[in-house]
């Protein structure tokens, strides 16, 4: 068996300048393919005065127009079910998926094919072999298997390395916790905030996760896998190294992962992908080191040409040198460190959740929390950050709870956050993508 099989050194340890060359060739090739065959890119190269044969160099890739989520679902509205972006006959595809959508709209609607399928396996294929997964490993997925494509490529990424996959469907938190201490999984993926959840449930029900056979924890979905934090949490508590990854169900596939140097970011499989930082204003590049907006370009996907889709992520791009496991792809220095639109303005000050979270898990006898924001006499806007205790923990809860004040106000220009003890179990948990905030400003 050859043990190297998804370790591909013609593409991951590229020299720089080859790399761009194919990148270029890949974006012209993928140009020409969008204009002929998908009338939202047709239609948005006309408006733009842009033609493929225009790339003459990477640089040349501000000629081409962004994609933005809300050009594409207004595309979906007007021509449904799948608006005009696809580029093949609906009557082709094998996979259907949906985004996770947000209250009150309609999420996005994709479509894959064949070869589609088997490209985004086969990126998995790199993060998961890149973090050690191997066809001695068992690999469970704590993932609902509907129509978010979550974990979905993975699961065949599995097959394809030749581990044994563990899925477990609608299991109960406590079942799936069992069947992986019972089956010798090895590998365990989720996001980050399930995989904290199936901790404390195995700990409750009297299983040992740190003496499991578990020595890999792959999580996804949530910025929260790259927070120190959150990650000494998850390796305490499993006993296990924990790596990050990041997808998106309109590219379709893994974009990013984390290698098992563990670097502190998370690599950009840059053979399939252009992945630029911009000013999220003004669109501009920006350097190394600089946080900005991701701006993806995806090369192995048939059905759907994404070219230059704003994700709304934000990131920090650092080269590839800060990691020393020989791959020549570049990084995002701390993974995805959280999103655009998830910013909010209290009283002047920007704050964001993944910023939040980072310093609520910095103490361990903190189970859960949720961020409240909310306007007080309908003039003051306030944010309140609600805590669980974990019930061993109960002493000093006062004295932690004013230290957290101190350190949330610290890091936010000294904003004044309130804090709540919350009665245990009462705040939410969640599956998949945790939703810990609540603006409550709407409903005034």
């Amino acid at each position: 068996m050859n043990d190297q099989r998804y370790w591909n050194p013609k593409t991951e340890t590229m020299p720089r300048g080859d790399l761009e060359r194919l990148k270029l060739h890949k974006l012209r090739s993928l140009c020409s393919f969008a204009a002929e065959k998908s009338p939202f890119h047709a239609r948005a190269f006309e408006a733009a005065r842009f033609r493929p044969e225009q790339l003459k160099t990477l640089d040349d890739l501000r000629r081409v127009p962004v994609m933005t989520r809300a050009a594409w679902m207004e595309s979906q509205a007007k021509t449904p079910l799948f608006g005009d972006l696809v580029a093949a006959p609906p009557e082709a595809a094998i996979r259907y998926h949906l985004t996770s959508g947000t209250s009150g709209r309609q999420p996005l609607r994709v479509l894959d094919g064949m070869k589609d399928w088997e490209w985004i396996a086969e990126c998995w294929c790199y993060g998961f072999w890149a973090f050690g997964v191997r066809p001695t490993d068992t690999v469970f997925f704590a993932f609902s298997y509907g129509s978010f494509i979550g974990f979905w490529g993975a699961h065949y990424c599995c097959e394809k390395i030749g581990s044994l996959v563990l899925a477990s469907g609608n299991m109960t938190t406590e079942n799936r916790v069992k069947q992986i201490v019972e089956m010798g999984a090895t590998t365990v993926c989720a996001t980050p905030t399930y995989a904290l959840r199936m901790a404390q449930v195995a700990r409750e029900s009297g299983l040992d996760l740190p003496g499991s056979g578990v020595n890999k924890l792959i999580v996804s979905g949530e910025p929260a896998g790259s927070i120190p934090a959150v990650k000494r949490m998850l390796e305490e508590q499993w006993g296990a190294k924990c790596g990050d990854t990041a997808g998106m169900t309109e590219i379709g596939t893994i974009m990013i992962f984390e290698c098992d140097r563990q670097p502190g970011g998370t690599h950009i499989i840059e053979d399939h992908f252009i992945e630029e930082v911009v000013d999220p204003e003004t669109l501009e590049p920006l350097p190394y080191g600089a946080e900005g907006e991701r701006v993806v370009t995806s090369f192995g996907r048939g059905f759907l040409p994404l070219l230059r889709y704003r994700t709304g992520d934000l990131v920090k791009k650092v080269p590839h040198t800060h990691c020393s496991c020989g791959r020549t792809f570049d990084l995002y220095e701390g993974g995805i460190l959280g999103r655009t639109d998830d910013m909010k303005l209290i009283r002047g000050t920007n704050v964001y959740p993944r910023a939040v979270e980072a310093i609520v898990r910095e103490f361990d006898a903190i189970d859960e929390f949720q961020i409240v924001v909310w306007r007080k006499d309908d003039v003051q806007d306030e944010i309140t950050v609600k805590v669980e205790v974990k019930p061993d923990r109960g002493a000093g809860a006062d004295a932690m709870l004013a230290k957290l004040g101190g350190d949330l106000a610290a890091a936010h220009e000294g904003l004044r956050f309130n804090l709540e003890r919350a009665e245990y179990g009462s705040l939410p948990r969640f599956e998949l993508k945790a939703k810990r905030l609540k603006d409550e400003r709407r409903r005034a």
